[in-house]
This record gives structure tokens, sequence and C-alpha cells, in this order.
């Protein structure tokens, strides 16, 4: 006879169970020998922070020649009682006859035999035990069950590969959670093509009811495709709804994955730190954190807390058993991990007790030093914890009402592109009704104050009165002309994509502050259609020589310009964008540059080409007014074939000594380059070298369209840079240099440094030649100066306004000549109230106050203006 050397745990009321089978020893009894099922009930005490034996009890049972074994064991209801009781499921062979049978145990320590039953084969397959008891298990791809009220085994209707889960589900009584061959229609072709998932991946899930024998589908469980993978399942929670059937559950794949479902949909997904995990039990903590225990067949084990997203909270090794309950007595539920100890013969020597939090026992650890101070000291640490998880809570809630918060920013931000698109394209936009716009009264506050851009009508359906702005779209439409593009064009460098509109000289003549912005056209609900750009200014003469480039603000109109006090911020300021401002012989070319991997992702984009300007109006007084418009250019086409195909690449090849680019390419490669401009100056010798490195060792050529400027065509990561060599007298110039990034800037220094003689000196400038930023300096202090007048004007026609009532009542004084009013006593009065009124409006117009919203404005007009001369001075400096 051989005995079973694996002891089987069972956690049941905060005790462990303790299942075990030993001889009896006997020694007349040597032909009919008996085997004991030995149980003791183990817990834990707190005092001693050890597992102290409460009771025991013994099953015994004749074994002659043969071998008895525990296959499982598990807490399920009786059905006569409808109490819960640790059942044991036991087998004894001999010889080729298996026979089973079910024990409950019982408070008193004693044994109940339930039922037994004999079969030809072993269980080996998907075995479960659940309330009846009753047994179910699989076997050739059949399902077989047997339960104590009937003591037959029945063989169920269906065929399946697997069995994940078993147990209670509302409404339908006990249900198997399985996996078979997907079953298809009739109507649709096993051969054919098909479009349903059970047809894909070839098995489905399914849901049998034992009581009523009736099938439940499984996609309210989780999708089909799930089902060549999952291996356990556990369902936390199902309820019906409206006789919908809602089902919450975990379950464990063969990809060492840990999935939650809500109704039929994936919600959450876990990495299990190790591989081939077989089962999983849920825990309930004292902080109400749910844990998910995971077993793994190397005897390792883990748990997955689930708040927000599933993660794994921690993980162990040689773990031999981990059961869940009320160890301690305190109301929640705790973590029993039982460890392999091949040096001890007490199967619960070495053990850990966690919540994962508060509660951490463990059998290695000594508790004999314990003072009632340190006990103390852990309470209020066990208190500061919780003080933080409250705080940490209250931090998480409050994350997701900015969530929301930005979430509502977004559908705002696209409603708005949406509508200055119509605007252009001169459609009308329509409005969102308010079953589509959520929370309407606590957003208008929102749109209201951050309008985006000059001339929106609201987004939201009970907006009384239009805003004016709108009204004046047409006559600022109608300024522009009919043609004011010669030229859109774009090209690929890099990754980035150039997108360049070329305008008339009579158009760009009266514009200020040019840019470029790029709006998909297409109808995206999850992303902006506003595609971000980066900011740059590049200036070019018509000699082509890049030697004056402004990161900031173009050199203002060389005539006065009266400030517009009521104009709004245009879109490249709420957008930031790269643009860039090229002037040659006559063509005027702005460009935009932005990222085109983004872009690839659509496969196929067409974008909306926008330019914003100032432009400016001659008023009779010869003062400039400016307006801010938004005018439609274009569109073009983007799709990845083009760009596989080279279509737009740049193409900047040698031909007889030149660069054979086009205006386009040229413009194309400046715009995305950085430009560093560096002043050498030699005391002792001309500045003939640096030429002969360009030509030489940089193989540099000129380009055919502006000679000025020579293009790199040195293999290596120099190649395509830009420079530019001017020199102002033979000791000293200026080489301008474009590149990609700040890794060919130092490699073309370094080469430089070798070529030049040791007594030549290099400086970085800044930005710009000096003649063009002293002009700018003194333009932009003539701006500031305008502003200040025009401010004070402002103030000073607010402050007559607030005259008015007094200068209307000096009226009514009668105004006789001073001499006659003299002669009587009633005119001296006149005529001194009326000195005293005088004196009284003297005194309120040398002190006037200003209205926040008016001071506010000039305070940011000004401010503006200060910034730019700062800007300029700097780069002087």
């Amino acid at each position: 006879m051989l005995m079973s050397e694996q002891d089987q745990f069972l956690s049941y009321n905060g005790e462990v169970l303790v299942f075990q089978l030993s001889k009896q020893k006997h020694a007349a009894e040597a032909d009919d020998k008996t085997i004991n099922l030995c149980v003791r009930r183990m817990a834990f005490n707190r005092d001693t922070k050890l597992f102290d034996q409460k009771s025991s009890g013994v099953f015994s049972m004749g074994a002659s020649h043969s071998k008895v074994e525990i296959i499982c064991c598990s807490c399920t209801t009786d059905s006569r009682t409808g109490i819960v009781l640790p059942c044991i499921l036991m087998k004894q062979k001999k010889r080729n006859n298996v026979k089973y049978f079910l024990l409950l145990l019982h408070s008193s320590n004693q044994f109940e035999p339930s039922f037994y039953f004999r079969l030809d084969y072993e269980l080996k397959e998907d075995i479960r035990l659940f309330a009846g008891p009753s047994l179910l298990w699989r076997h050739a791809n059949k399902l077989f069950y047997i339960s104590s009220s009937t003591c037959v085994v029945q063989s169920a209707p269906v065929q399946l590969s697997s069995v994940v889960w078993t147990g209670e589900i509302v409404g339908e009584g006990t249900v198997v959670l399985g996996v078979r061959t997907a079953c298809l229609p009739e109507t649709e072709d096993p051969d054919g093509f098909s479009v349903s998932d059970r047809a894909i991946w070839g098995s489905e899930f399914f849901g049998y009811t034992i009581q009523t024998q009736k099938m439940l589908t499984g996609t309210c469980f989780m999708p089909h495709a799930y089902s060549r993978v999952v291996s356990s399942v556990y369902i936390c929670k199902s309820e019906r709804l409206k006789q919908q059937l809602r089902i919450s559950l975990v379950a464990i794949t063969h990809k060492n994955q840990l999935v939650w479902f809500q109704n039929g949909a994936p919600k959450g997904v876990c990495e299990l730190p190790y591989e081939k995990p077989c089962s999983v039990k849920p825990a309930l903590t004292s902080s109400n954190d749910l844990l998910f225990v995971v077993s793994f067949a190397s005897g390792n084990s883990c748990v997955v807390q689930k708040r927000d997203s599933l993660q794994v909270a921690s993980k162990w090794q040689k773990v031999k058993c981990v059961l869940v309950d009320d160890f301690i007595s305190s109301g929640s539920e705790q973590l029993l991990l039982l460890f392999e100890d091949d040096s001890s013969t007490d199967v619960l020597s070495t053990f850990k007790i966690t919540d994962l939090g508060e509660v951490n026992y463990a059998s290695d650890i000594s508790y004999k030093h314990d003072s009632p101070a340190a006990e103390g000291l852990q309470e209020n640490g066990l208190l500061t914890v919780r003080a933080l998880e409250t705080r940490l809570q209250a931090g998480w809630t409050s994350v997701r009402e900015l969530q929301q918060h930005l979430g509502l920013q977004k559908r705002v931000i696209l409603e708005s592109c949406r509508a200055l698109i119509d605007l252009v394209e001169e459609r009308t936009h329509i409005l969102p009704n308010s079953k589509q716009v959520k929370c309407r009264r606590w957003a208008r506050s929102l749109l209201n104050s951050a309008k985006l851009f000059e001339g929106l009508v609201s987004l939201w359906d009970d907006v009384e009165n239009p805003p004016d702005s709108l009204s004046k779209v047409p006559a600022l439409v109608s300024e522009v002309p009919e043609h004011f593009t010669e030229e859109l064009w774009q090209r690929v460098v890099g990754d980035s994509l150039v997108v360049g509109v070329k305008l008339t000289e009579s158009f760009y003549s009266s514009l200020s502050d040019v840019s470029l912005s790029l709006v998909m056209d297409q109808d995206f609900s999850l992303i902006s259609p506003i595609i971000k750009c980066q900011s740059k200014i590049i200036k070019l003469n018509k000699a082509f020589s890049a030697l004056a480039v402004s990161s900031s603000q173009t050199e203002p109109p060389p005539k006065k310009m009266k400030l517009d006090l009521h104009g709004k911020n245009d879109l490249k300021k709420e957008f930031p964008m790269r643009s860039s401002r090229i002037q040659l012989d006559g063509a005027k070319t702005v460009t935009a540059v932005t990222s085109l991997s983004p872009l690839l992702a659509f496969h196929r984009v067409c974008c909306v080409v926008l330019l914003h300007a100032s432009k400016q109006n001659h008023q009779n007084d010869s003062l400039q007014q400016s307006k801010k418009i938004t005018v439609l250019c274009g569109k073009i086409l983007l799709n990845l074939e083009d760009i596989s195909n080279g279509r737009y690449s740049v193409n900047m090849l040698r031909e007889n000594s030149y660069c054979t680019g086009s205006m386009q390419d040229i413009l194309a490669v400046l715009a995305v380059s950085v430009r560093f401009s560096f002043q050498i100056v030699s005391c002792d010798c001309t500045l003939t070298p640096v030429r002969s490195w360009l030509l030489g060792e940089m193989e540099c050529t000129p380009f055919k369209e502006c000679q000025d400027n020579i293009f790199c065509h040195k293999a290596g990561n120099v190649h395509g840079t830009i420079f530019n060599w001017a020199l102002k007298n033979p000791f000293e110039g200026v080489l301008t240099i474009f590149c990609r990034n700040l890794t060919v800037l130092f490699q073309c220094l370094h080469s430089l440094i070798r070529a030049l003689p040791p007594s030549c000196s290099v400086k970085l400038l800044r930005s710009g030649s000096k003649e063009v930023l002293t002009e700018q300096l003194a333009l932009a202090l003539e701006k500031e100066m305008l502003t200040l007048k025009n401010s004070l004007f402002l103030k000073e026609t607010k402050a007559e306004n607030s005259l008015t009532w007094e200068n209307e009542s000096g009226k009514k004084i009668n105004n006789a000549p001073v001499a006659s009013l003299l002669d009587t006593e009633e005119g001296v009065q006149q005529f001194r109230k009326k000195l005293q009124n005088e004196r009284e409006e003297s005194v309120r117009s040398m002190n006037q106050t200003m209205d926040g919203a008016l001071y506010q404005k000039i305070a940011l007009k000004m401010a503006e203006a200060q910034l730019s001369s700062d800007m300029i001075v700097w780069r002087l400096a």
C-alpha cells in the first residue's frame, strides 16, 4: 500500500485545516491494514505570533492492497442545511478498480461520508467541487458531474476542451464556464470567408447551467478571441440589469497575463512576473483594496493589486500554498503564505501573514523583545499610513477631475477648429445641440473666458446675442484680393514637412506678422485637427545673403503705426508654429515646418493651409491701423505612397561646379535648418583659408539660383549643410552656417578651426547684423512711445467724458460779465459758486481713476512693446 506524501491545506472560518494520511500502527494487523485521514485545526495566536493546534480528528479507512490519495479539498455548501463545510475528495485504487468518495467535515471534527462512485478510469482533468456537495470533471472532452442528491454520475450534452470556472451566478444557479470548438451557424460556410469572431479563432466560450441544462452566450463573459489563451477565471461580480447579465471577472492566460473584464470587454491587463500561471483567487483587505493572488506551476506566487489599474504589488518564490481568510480576526482578509522548508517537520513552521499594508507577521521574525513603547510606535505608524492613503485617494480624485476638465477643454478646442475652418471656407457652421453637449452651463464660462479666435460664434445653443465681431468678418474678407497667392508647394526634408506659400508683391507689402498654420481637413474626434509646428522667421535679401535672420518679430514698418487696442490674440500665439518669411527679387514666400511622422500614421491626410497676418490700413491722419486676418491659401494632400516614391523630396545635385536645386528646395532646406553666425577676425593674415576650406575639404558648390550661398556635398553628417561667407575686409568676415542640429555644427567648427591660422578668433554672433538691429531698435522704441501716447490719449478721453455732467451744470450759471456780477450781493454769491465749481473740476481732472479692464489692456500693450525693445537690445549686446 502507498500513501500520498502531499499534505492538503484549507482555510475555514479563520483557521487552517491540515489534512494528512497516515498508517495505523498495529503489529498484529499485518494483512488488514487501515489508513487514517487526520485533520488538525490550527489557529493563529497573536501573542506568540505562531499557529497553535486547537483540535484534531481522525477518519479510518480499510485499505488492504490499495492506494489511497487525497485528490482535492474545498469549502462547499451543504444543500441540506445551507451551511458551508469543508469537503474532501478521496481516491482508493485497487488494481483496475478506482473508487472515489466524498467526505464532509463538521465542527466537531467528525467526518461524514456524503457519496461514493466507481469509474474505470482516473480523474485527472478539470476536477471541481461545488455546492451540494457536488463534483464535476472532464474526460475525453465530455463533462460529467455527480451530486449528493442523486449519487449517480451524469453526462452533460456538451463537448468542451477545458473548464475555466465553476460557481454560482445570480438567476442561473451553478454555471460551468468552458471552452469548446466553435459552432458555426448553418448560414455560414466553414470553408469560405467568415467575419465572425468564432470562425476566426476556431474556438469559443460558453456557459452551461447544471440545474436548467441550458447554454449561456460566452461573449457576456469575455470575447471569443481569448478562448485560446485563458487558463483560469474567477468571477468577482454577477448581476442582472433589465434582464441582461452583467459580469465582472478576472482571467489568467498562457501568455503570462492577468486581464480584467467587465461586461464582456477587457478593461485592464497586467504582465505577470512568472511563467505558467495556474490559478487565481481574490482577497479584500482592510484598506478596501481588491487583490488577486496568482499561483504558478513552478511554486511561485504573486499578488496583483487593482486600483485605477492592475499592477503587481508583491511576489514570492518557493511557496507551498497560499490561503485567503481572516486569520488574525480583524474583520478583513489576509494572505497566508506557506513556504517550503525541508529542515522542519512542522507543516506551519515557515509562513507569512500579510495584507500588503498594516498586517505583516512572519515566522522568521522574533517578537520576544517587543515592548509597549514599540507597540505604540507601530500603532502610530499604522495611523500615519492610513492618513497617507486617504490623502493619496483624494489626490487621485483631483487627478480624475482634472482629466475631465482637460477633456472638456479638448472638445471646446476641436469645435472651435471646426468653426474656424467653416468660417474661412465660407460655410455655415452647425452648432452642437443640447444633447450632444454635456455640462454646458459649467463649461460656458470656460469658453467665454478663453476665446480662441476672433469672430467665432459660441459653441453652445443658448447664447442669445451673437458676437458683434461676426458681422465684421465680411468687411475684413473683402479687403483681401481675389488672387493673392502665386504658388503653393510642399517638400519633405528628413522627418519634416515644409509647406510654402508664395504671395503677390502688392498683397505682401500691406502685411505684417505673417505666419502659416496647417489644419487637418478630416473629422477626427479624438485628436486636435491643428498640426503643431515651431516658430522661426527667416529674412533673405535680394542677393540671397542670409545675414538678417530673426527668431522673434520681423522688422516693423518704416512708417508710424497706430496701435490696435481691440485686437485679440491670433492663431499663432495659441498654437506655436515654425513660420519662415523669405524675400527674394520681389517674390514673397512664407513657409511652415512641422513633424512628418505623426501625419504618416494616417496614411493619407488632407491639410488646409491658413495664412495669418496683420493687415495695415491707412487713415486720414497718415497713421496705420492693423487688423488681424485669416485667409485660406489652399489645401495640400499628403500620402505615404507619394513620399515613398520621392515625389516631394529635395534634389541637390552637382552640375558644372554648381548645385542644381530649385528655389523651393533651397527654401525648404533653409526652413528646417538652424542658423548660426560666427565673426572671424585675423590680426596678421588674410582670411583666404576660409574659402579654400569651404570649396576643398567641405566639398561645397554654390547654388545656381543664388551664388552667395554654397551647399555642402561632403559625405557624412555634414551633407546638406548650407554656408554663407561674407567678407567685410580681408581680415574680418562673417560665416553663417545653416545645419540640421548641434552635432553637425560642432563637426563643422572642429574642421574649420584646424584650417584657420592659430591667430584667428571665432566669435558667435547672436542674430542679425548690427545695422539692421539698430534700425529695428529705433522703430521698436518709436512703437513703444506711440503705445504710451495712445494710452494717455484714451485716458484723457475717458476723463473728458466723465466731466460732461459738470460742464453741463456749469452752463446753467449765468454767463454775464464779471463786473456786472460784482455789483450785487447775489451776483457775488453766483460768481463765488462758479469759481468754486471750476476749482473742483480742475482738481478732479488731475486725479482721475481708471477702469480696471482699461488699465489691464493698456498695461498689456505697454508690456508687449517693451518686451520687443528689450529683445532687440539683448541681441545687440
